[in-house]
């Protein structure tokens, strides 16, 4: 079965929620689909992958290697991308991905997107913007659990 590329589960992502339809017309003629069974790797911890993974199907689950297995960081939804910095900056991957069922998910990689800089910068804006806006909520997220980390350990702020 030849899947395409729907427009809705764009449009209803993190990264597609600013874009018209034009735009997600454009954006959709540069991504690809990838569809990992239950248990398979879609990324690797300390790989050069590029992909920017939106999650349009199914469920991901964000692992990372502590003391040689497998640990449990996040369990992706439909609509949440991972991937950003090494879409953005190339650097190895900081995590794994593992399909938690079998999944759609759609694949933008940096040498195709750049290719809309000339005719859609626009575009181009909108989806760094989205980068830009789940990095900074990732990172309110993080600062907030250390924060309650913080609480417990120290025992301020609540009854411990």
């Amino acid at each position: 079965m030849d899947q395409q590329i729907d427009g809705k589960h764009l449009k209803d992502s993190f990264l597609g929620e600013e874009l018209d339809d034009a735009e997600i017309e454009a954006l959709k003629s540069v991504m690809t689909i990838k569809t990992p069974a239950k248990g398979e790797f879609l990324a690797e911890e300390g790989s050069s992958d590029r992909h920017l993974y939106l999650l349009a199907d199914g469920g991901l689950e964000v692992l990372t290697l502590q003391h040689g297995e497998p640990t449990h960081i996040y369990a992706m939804s439909p609509g949440e991308f991972a991937g950003t910095r090494a879409f953005v900056d190339g650097t190895a991957r900081s995590a794994s991905l593992r399909a938690q069922s079998d999944s759609v998910v759609y694949c933008l990689e940096p040498g195709p997107f750049e290719t809309l800089i000339g005719q859609h910068p626009v575009l181009v804006y909108k989806i760094m913007r989205a980068i830009f806006r789940i990095t900074h909520l990732n990172l309110m997220r993080m600062n907030r659990e250390a924060q309650q980390l913080a609480n417990y350990v120290y025992k301020i702020g609540g009854r411990y």
